[in-house]
């Protein structure tokens, strides 16, 4: 674990559920951001942003520390980005946006902005863009972040409604077996992005 984890960790075991989320969010919430927007745009991903902040917020009452603080953030992501692509989005379910928390929520949008894209990166944005919405998450995540197979796996566990989180209980083999069907996904991807940049370079 790093050295964000710990210090959620210590933040959690003294109760400060605020505090840790505020250290998440200064910490991990441009690049989350920056996922978001990647993924459904950049008016639809900031607008999906403060409920992650919520979710966020709300889910490290619980949180058991199974996986690292970072890739939960993008396993409430994807889930935040499914809620807002099923119509969601006022998200009725009684959330609404942390007051105490905007200033640290605008300090990691301008944080996100900041950063300026390059020709070459506009062009690879347009042609992620061609790609599905799972495709560009598995692109971002294991290319742009980094992240490791099983991490992304976990990302990729769905909730099941009234049971424990799935992300959290899930077996090492089920894990396993999710992390090898996205690593052949992303190797499919990848080919078809190079295919589709030389096209681009040929005509």
């Amino acid at each position: 674990m790093s050295e964000i984890d710990d210090e959620v960790r210590a933040l959690l075991e003294d109760g400060d559920v605020s505090g840790a989320t505020t250290v998440v969010i200064r910490k991990l919430g441009p690049e989350v951001l920056g996922f978001l927007c990647g993924v459904v745009g950049d008016s639809d991903g900031n607008e999906v942003f403060s409920p992650w902040s919520v979710c966020l917020w709300r889910s490290l009452t619980t949180f058991r520390h199974v996986c690292s603080i970072r890739t939960w953030c993008y396993l409430l992501a994807r889930r935040e980005i499914t809620r807002f692509k099923r119509g969601e989005k006022k998200h009725g379910d009684g959330r609404q946006p942390i007051s105490q928390l905007e200033d640290v929520l605008e300090q990691a949008r301008t944080e996100s902005r900041s950063v300026v894209a390059t020709a070459k990166q506009q062009q690879i944005a347009r042609l992620r863009q061609e790609l599905t919405e799972e495709d560009r998450m598995i692109l971002t995540l294991r290319y742009d972040r980094e992240l490791a197979w099983q991490d992304i796996a976990r990302a990729f566990v769905d909730e099941t409604p009234g049971e424990a989180d799935a992300a959290e209980t899930i077996s090492e083999d089920d894990l396993k077996k999710e992390a090898a069907r996205l690593r052949k996904r992303f190797q499919l991807v990848k080919q078809r992005l190079k295919s589709r940049a030389q096209a681009v370079m040929q005509g």
